[in-house]
């Protein structure tokens, strides 16, 4: 018999800061991280100057021999899992027993490790003054191999990189093998840092966006004045259990996954499909047994980008319709890419269990061409008892998330 699958543990860094609880005081608050970055201004022909840090604290909260391999992204990323086990009240014994396993994804290893060696190997053509640890930190499941080593877990190990949906796809595989049986549980999201290469590729693609004069407005997703996606950084990772596991225990339980949409399109590598986000939605729901009347909520991935934004509500409303509310996360912390679709399920969470939405930041003059579904401009209360969580990525990936919040029998 399949199993089910619920959420007991929430971690996170942000650009807000370290724990769950700064995310969601300060999203709850309406508050921007967004920040412009002058020290970007040295780098010939980027535009953008914005980003969502993650502000600066002492890395040393992590014992030097664990640091030696970490990249900021793996930091944040191990902070996040201690947190989220923290949370869950699972044991160090699940830990170890190879029950446990990690599913971490993130765009790429660390721009800043990246940086670090390429800036000394090209310029003196040398491996001189090089240390081994640099490539632990760039590797690309860099994430999912330090929170092993740091959380001594013996579980299967993952690390999906596909950019926006590494930690959505990172969860939806970790549903995937506590479902099957192959694992009890699974520590699951992704991570990212701040680093004007990251920028800059959106900045080429002319998707960053350039209003670096007014950074708290800078991210407008849904707008029709909307004119890009301002990165962030941080982390997000969520303990996914077995049901009878978490009952077992007495946990608390957060949700429960009750389907998983991740489909492909092969049109163009940048360019968003409405089709396959249509099909991801509706794989997600097929999966959980659910009709569009069932969908309360849906946490769009709407990034701020004209074809991103446009071709997302189109395909939420050919799946479910003109009234089922919709609001974006990126207003008020940036586009955290391998991190933001856990981070913004944690936010759903938390909304799922206030019975309150939290609108779009910054969507002041709606787009027409996004007019057809109910878009959220206002905190409001709302029966929220299953909700759609979309992110899709470059290279045409395309995911969804139906979570339940009430656990039936």
């Amino acid at each position: 018999m399949k199993r089910r699958v619920v959420i007991t543990g929430r971690g996170a860094v942000s650009p807000f800061g370290r724990g769950v609880s700064a995310l969601l005081e300060n999203i709850w608050q309406g508050r921007s991280a967004i920040q412009y970055m002058p020290e970007w201004l040295k780098i010939e022909g980027l535009c953008s100057h914005l980003a969502a840090p993650v502000p600066d604290f002492d890395f040393k909260i992590l014992p030097r021999v664990q640091r030696r391999t970490m990249g900021k992204m793996a930091i944040y990323a191990t902070l996040a899992s201690q947190e989220a086990v923290r949370d869950s009240g699972i044991s160090t014994e699940l830990l170890s027993s190879g029950d446990l396993g990690v599913a971490i994804g993130s765009t790429i290893g660390s721009p800043s490790a990246y940086e670090a060696f390429y800036s000394q190997y090209l310029a003196n053509n040398s491996l001189r003054g090089i240390k081994s640890g640099e490539f632990f930190k760039s590797m690309g499941h860099t994430c999912s191999a330090n929170v092993c080593l740091a959380l001594g877990i013996r579980g299967e190990q993952w690390g999906p990189v596909s950019a926006c949906t590494s930690s959505s796809q990172a969860i939806g595989l970790a549903y995937i093998l506590i479902k099957a049986g192959r694992q009890q549980a699974m520590l699951c999201g992704g991570a990212e840092e701040t680093h004007p290469s990251v920028t800059s590729v959106f900045d080429l693609l002319g998707a960053g966006s350039r209003q670096n004069s007014h950074p708290e407005c800078a991210c407008r997703p849904f707008d029709k004045d909307r004119d890009g996606i301002v990165c962030g950084g941080g982390s997000g990772v969520l303990i996914l259990e077995d049901l009878e596991s978490a009952r077992k225990r007495g946990a608390k339980i957060y949700g429960e996954i009750v389907g998983f949409g991740n489909v492909t399109d092969s049109g163009h590598i940048a360019n968003p499909e409405t089709l396959s986000m249509e099909r991801a939605m509706k794989k997600a729901m097929t999966e959980a047994g659910i009709a569009a009347a069932d969908i309360d909520y849906v946490n769009a991935h709407a990034t701020g980008t004209e074809r991103g934004d446009i071709a997302e509500s189109v395909a939420i409303e050919h799946v479910l319709g003109s009234t089922t509310p919709v609001s974006s996360l990126k207003g008020h912390f940036g586009h955290t890419l391998g991190a933001s679709g856990a981070l913004e399920i944690i936010a759903t969470l938390e909304m799922m269990a206030q019975q309150e939405i939290i609108p779009t930041r910054n969507l002041t003059s709606i787009d027409s061409r996004c007019g057809k579904i109910a878009l959220v401009t206002q905190k409001q209360p709302a029966r929220l008892k299953t909700i759609l969580k979309n992110n899709f990525a470059l290279g045409g990936v395309n995911t969804s998330l139906a979570i339940r919040q009430n656990i039936l029998p």
